[in-house]
């Protein structure tokens, strides 16, 4: 089958692209900009078409023998978002017409109340949704709720709420109730809805299993993500008007996409059917499964996630170089690179050796000192050493650090298992420039849990430049120093040693 997704460089489109291609459908996408969609990790297994919905004649190309057709663009942020909705979903129901598309499909809002709505957002959703159902294409409307995904604008405004305000004031609309939807079952249903009979046309509310107030989402969030329970006091003064420059102030999220989303939350969003399951069956995920999956954890199996990859666990939660920058929460990156006199080979030599009896290449006191203060706080500190003085394998320990991820010659990456308020990891890399030549790269990430997370970041940093300043300088030396045979290849590491075996 082939499809139509506009949106692709959005957060639900971008996600969606791949996953039809998945299931085995020929999939183009419409942007304004071809070159935005370069560099996702898809973008040779779709056809993308420039084109815009506000410009009618830039449309056939893209519709030419579509049979399903995704409408997931909008305009919010924009100040004429309305308008501009409006008139795409105007140009994309003729479009479809005119091409002879099947089916359109569209994710939208929830439904506003009978007696009307004071949000924009809603209102718009609801006019893009009826302009496509009165199209003469059978269309079917997504009413979702609150999207449960690393990177949705909806759970980034819960997510930086409730890990940076451990006490908090807010409006009454924290007590409305709410059926949040995990990501990956919006695109479950997207998908579904592709083998839909040509006689539907109508629109289906979604939601996952749970009816939750935003104030109970805020809770539960910070049981799943580790953080003490939050103290919540709402109070009747704070208008939706004053709640999103709150948000704004709190949160990264743009004060033009917190405005109308804040607005949509004065009602109350819960599904009033659940017909779209028995057309597309399958079981949701509830609100801590998903919240658990966004923040790339499994909660009843020990595993961590990777910086480098968000999750590693549920796809549908990784980050893509589309989503918008202040989207997967907070993270802290010391990033510092250096040209090493000495080939690559030299250089990973020194990285692999790192840690135990080799010590880490900065200053021994105060690596020392942060080894007892973890042994004070109930932690590993540096005691466990290392396996063997010149190897490491994935899985083993590494003094406070655990070996995640080892692609020999070029990339080390540790995890930290001391007592932190977040989730840290090292990152070493030798990068080869040239015969006699390399550039090692070497970056610290530090991802917070909640307000003490943000303060031990802030009370570091000031010593970053020392100690991985100095990591950074003595690895290169380290790596120029290294002898070599007569023709200048680096000597090898000796064999490992009957007592670092028996260690």
């Amino acid at each position: 089958m082939r499809c139509l997704v506009t949106g692709a460089t959005g957060y639900i489109g971008g996600r969606l692209a791949p996953r039809l291609v998945a299931e085995g459908h020929e999939v183009r996408c419409l942007s304004r900009s071809a070159a935005r969609l370069r560099d996702v990790p898809w973008a040779s297994g779709v056809e993308v078409v420039e084109g815009d919905l506000s410009d009618p004649a830039t449309l056939p190309a893209a519709f030419e023998g579509v049979e399903v057709a995704y409408f997931l663009m909008h305009s919010l942020g924009r100040p004429d978002f309305e308008r501009l909705d409006r008139e795409a979903a105007r140009n994309f129901a003729a479009a479809a017409e005119r091409a002879g598309v099947h089916r359109i499909i569209y994710l939208g809002g929830p439904e506003p109340p009978a007696s009307g709505t004071r949000s924009p957002h809603l209102r718009s959703r609801a006019e893009v949704a009826k302009i496509l159902l009165d199209s003469a294409v059978p269309t079917a409307v997504l009413r979702a709720p609150v999207i449960i995904g690393s990177g949705s604008a909806s759970f980034e405004m819960l997510r930086y709420l409730t890990e940076r305000l451990p006490w908090m004031i807010t409006p009454r609309w924290v007590r409305n109730r709410i059926q949040p939807i995990a990501v990956r079952d919006v695109l479950r249903y997207l998908i579904g809805c592709a083998d839909l009979p040509g006689s539907i046309n109508r629109g289906f509310d979604v939601g996952g299993p749970d009816v939750l107030t935003y104030q109970e989402m805020m809770q539960r969030y910070a049981r799943v993500a580790g953080l003490p329970r939050r103290r919540i006091v709402p109070l009747r003064p704070l208008t939706p008007w004053l709640s999103a420059h709150w948000v704004g102030l709190v949160t990264p999220v743009p004060n033009a996409i917190a405005r109308p989303l804040v607005g949509s939350l004065i009602h109350e969003a819960v599904a009033h059917e659940n017909d779209i399951a028995q057309l597309v069956p399958g079981e949701t995920l509830g609100f801590d499964d998903a919240v658990g999956r966004a923040l790339g954890r499994v909660r009843d199996a020990d595993v961590e996630t990777r910086w480098s990859t968000a999750s590693g666990l549920d796809p549908a939660a990784e980050p893509l170089p589309t989503d918008p920058a202040w989207s997967g929460g907070t993270l802290h990156v010391d990033s510092r690179t250096r040209r090493v006199h000495a080939p690559a080979a030299a250089l990973w030599q020194v990285i692999e050796s790192i840690g135990g009896d080799n010590g880490w290449h900065s200053i021994p006191l105060a690596w020392s000192i942060r080894g007892w203060a973890d042994r004070l706080a109930g932690g590993v500190g540096l005691r466990r050493g290392r396996r063997d003085r010149h190897r490491l394998q994935v899985g083993e320990a590494l003094d406070w650090w655990r070996v995640e991820e080892i692609q020999p010659g070029s990339l080390l990456r540790l995890r930290a298992e001391m007592r932190v308020p977040g989730r840290a990891w090292l990152e070493m890399r030798a990068i080869p420039d040239g015969p006699d030549h390399s550039v090692y790269l070497q970056r610290a990430v530090f991802l917070p849990r909640g307000l003490a997370g943000q303060a031990y970041w802030a009370a570091v940093l000031p010593f970053h430049g020392l100690i991985f300043g100095a990591m950074l300088r003595n690895m290169a030396r380290a790596a120029t120093a290294l002898p070599r045979d007569s023709d200048g290849r680096v000597r090898p590491a000796s064999p490992r040693s009957p007592a670092a075996s028996e260690r």
